[in-house]
């Protein structure tokens, strides 16, 4: 690198609004891609489709991309990855940022009525058929992440540094640790900053974060309940496992409201209970899905303790003969910001959208994410941030001014709804210019620090 060009690079940040040059040309064809994901969701770890689009986008762009990353043992990877070093006056060299986006939907219908609605079907792991959505927004993420990488590679001329642009597999079950685990360290320069956002049920044009723990750890359990099967109308002869199972769901509710602190905050949640295939057959044993979401290690641990407790306890008091069995599926660690990288997102978000659409949450989000393993697994900062996604005509005033204390208004669907579908505008521009406007306070840039 010649001098000229390490002066230049030094003399500052990126200025945002350089790397947004173009936005309005490119936001037709980000709303169309949009329109196309979400007709088109995938379940996790077979997201196919969509890393096809992404890898066939990001060539064209002039990324530099790697494929069939993150597949879990057995099953083909669908991550991709993009690398692309700034051209600042000619310059390569400079920090290194990773963005990331997850693509996978969920197993939900699709209610909302919209001309580009899912009708997908998909087959689980298991074999079961099941209706596929975006329920979450993912398809968003996957958008307005790839309308940045446009950005970035049209503008190459105006930053320095190196981007590497994430597309993940399988958010929805825990996907980042197999990605990272297939050679991320090995085959990807190391970031100084992990950066990742989230579209919900809120007013488009806002966003909102906090340092330290900003969405809670998830641990998510199968319990299997034993019973002994037999006629519905001799129950005497039978140890009902529907009763047992019946018991559990109620007895787990007790367990935030009795054993945990009103200054704490915790969540279980029973998913599912399925049993028998009759009505008049007793079955033989019942399946329970349980999620938990804690905010704290001490509380995780006590919450789950007390599961396999009132657990063990119903069956024996239903004289079942053999003690169920939990089993963990998924573990989500708390997602932790980090403290002085959340102030430069912050400021830069202020910056960009003025302080009056920026906020700092007031506490942990109940809700889970397992981005926080790229920070930690690296061993640098990260930071992850809430955008809304809702048209701001479905908000009063006064709904927005009460927003931070009293949450989304329950009429409104929120992310896993059958009804959840964000707008496309603003939100798609929003985005896009978020990722971007905290990507540009680490990258280098010709403009004066600020």
């Amino acid at each position: 690198m010649t001098e000229s060009a390490a002066t230049a690079v030094q003399t500052g940040k990126a200025a945002a609004a350089d790397l947004m040059r173009g936005l309005e040309d490119v936001l037709p064809g980000l709303r169309d891609i949009y329109k196309d994901l979400h007709a088109h969701p995938e379940l996790s770890f077979q997201e196919v489709r969509t890393a096809g689009i992404v890898a066939e986008h990001l060539r064209a762009s002039g990324w530099d991309v790697t494929e069939g990353l993150g597949g879990p043992e057995g099953v083909s990877g669908t991550g991709v990855v993009g690398v692309m070093r700034g051209g600042l006056n000619g310059a390569a060299e400079g920090p290194v940022i990773l963005l990331r986006a997850d693509m996978d939907a969920l197993p939900v219908r699709e209610e909302t009525g919209l001309p580009y609605a899912s009708t997908a079907i998909a087959t689980e792991a298991d074999g079961t058929e099941v209706p596929v959505m975006h329920a979450c927004g993912h398809d968003v993420h996957v958008t307005c992440l790839l309308g940045a990488t446009d950005l970035l590679a049209a503008n190459r001329d105006a930053w320095g540094g190196t981007v590497v642009a994430v597309f993940q597999p399988a958010e929805e079950v825990g996907g980042a640790p197999h990605l990272i685990e297939d050679g991320f360290l090995e085959r990807f320069p190391r970031p100084e900053v992990c950066l990742g956002q989230h579209v919900g049920p809120a007013p488009a044009g806002l966003v909102g974060t906090r340092p330290g723990a900003v969405m809670s750890a998830c641990d998510t359990l199968r319990v299997r309940v034993f019973g002994r099967g037999g006629h519905g109308s001799m129950p005497e002869a039978t140890i009902d496992p529907v009763v047992i199972a019946a018991a559990i769901v109620m007895r787990l509710q007790t367990i935030v409201s009795r054993e945990i602190a009103a200054s704490r905050s915790a969540v279980v949640t029973v998913g599912f209970l399925h049993a028998g295939t009759r009505a008049n057959v007793i079955a033989d044993e019942a399946e329970l899905g349980v999620t938990v979401r804690t905010t704290t290690p001490a509380v995780r641990d006590k919450v789950l303790a007390a599961i396999t407790r009132v657990v063990n306890a119903e069956a024996a008091a239903s004289g079942a003969e053999r003690m169920p069995e939990i089993t963990p599926l998924d573990e989500l660690p708390l997602l932790v910001n980090d403290q002085a990288a959340t102030e430069v997102v912050l400021d830069a978000f202020r910056r960009l959208l003025g302080a009056d659409r920026v906020f700092v949450l007031p506490s942990t989000l109940t809700g889970s994410e397992d981005f926080g393993h790229f920070g930690s697994v690296l061993g640098v900062p990260s930071v992850f941030w809430h955008f809304g996604g809702l048209d701001l005509a479905d908000f009063s005033e006064q709904d927005i001014l009460s927003l931070l204390e009293d949450g989304v208004p329950a009429t409104l669907p929120s992310n896993h709804s059958p009804k959840f579908a964000p707008a496309i505008d603003p939100t798609l521009e929003v985005g896009v210019r978020l990722m971007l406007g905290a990507a540009s306070a680490w990258l280098a840039g010709t403009a004066a620090a600020e």
